[in-house]
């Protein structure tokens, strides 16, 4: 069984195609960093994914489902651009319990209150359970926005750029969180990136997008300098530069070895 099957995938927003013939599939388990170009179609296959955007041509599946059979508590999903209004008086341990029912709830009962707090602790944020929403920061928001894609115990998760907002050190601990859960959940979990030192640290794939399939695979392959190339068009890119450090073997010796 594969965790999601996409074959022949091609998505057009208006006039313009987005993506084009789209064709890979990924392992239960595996957790994929998504990487390319501004408007390479990055979070348009992760909307493509939830349902959100329709694809013009192609075959879909999740856990051999096809889209309309797949239930919603199987996904959780942390939007780069989050568009609730911030002035909303609402808690951040509401918003969280919200991933539960999908809806906004109104009176929070014990037991999602519970499963709200335990995980925004999850993602070292229980200290803002009771915390307004106007009151947090980016990378707190962030925190909160994780928690909530977390408490539905998804089998699929669904990362735009997680990171965003959140400070150096947070970032390093929610990469842990994530690879935590990952392990204990046994989740799928696809994250869009930017960082690829990130993605080679932290990904069993990589998956190379430029509106189309560049290449596919384990990420030291996958973000090699000629696909790194092929992909933003010019050898001195700084992200080439990156995967190239990031991917270089240690020194095997000292000045002498």
């Amino acid at each position: 069984m594969q965790a999601i099957e996409i074959s022949g995938l091609s998505v057009s927003l208006g006039t313009h195609r987005v993506l084009n013939d789209v064709s890979f599939s990924i392992e239960p388990g595996s957790f994929v960093a998504i990487a390319g170009p501004n408007g390479a179609g990055k979070s348009t296959l992760l909307k493509v994914l939830l349902g959100l955007v329709p694809p013009e041509a192609g075959r879909l599946r999740i856990f051999e489902q096809p889209l309309d059979r797949v239930a919603p508590e199987w996904i959780g999903y942390v939007p780069q651009i989050k568009t609730l209004d911030r002035s909303f008086p609402a808690l951040s341990c509401e918003l969280v319990a919200s991933g539960l029912s999908r809806r906004w709830p109104w009176r929070v009962c014990r037991a999602d209150h519970d499963d709200a707090v335990e995980y925004l602790e999850l993602v070292g944020a229980g200290h803002l359970a009771h915390r307004p929403l106007r009151a947090l920061s980016g990378g707190e928001l962030q925190r909160v926005y994780l928690a909530r894609a977390l408490v539905r115990r998804p089998r699929l998760i669904l990362l735009d750029e997680p990171a965003t907002g959140v400070d150096v050190s947070g970032e390093r601990d929610m990469y842990h969180i994530l690879d935590d859960y990952h392990r204990r959940a046994e989740a799928t979990t696809l994250m869009v990136t930017h960082d690829w030192v990130t993605a080679l640290h932290h990904a069993s794939h990589a998956l190379l997008l430029d509106r189309r399939v560049i290449s596919y695979g384990p990420p030291a392959a996958a973000l090699s300098h000629a696909h790194l190339v092929q992909a933003f068009g010019h050898s001195e890119h700084a992200h080439v530069e990156a995967v190239d450090i990031a991917a270089r073997p240690p020194d095997e010796g000292g000045p002498d070895g």
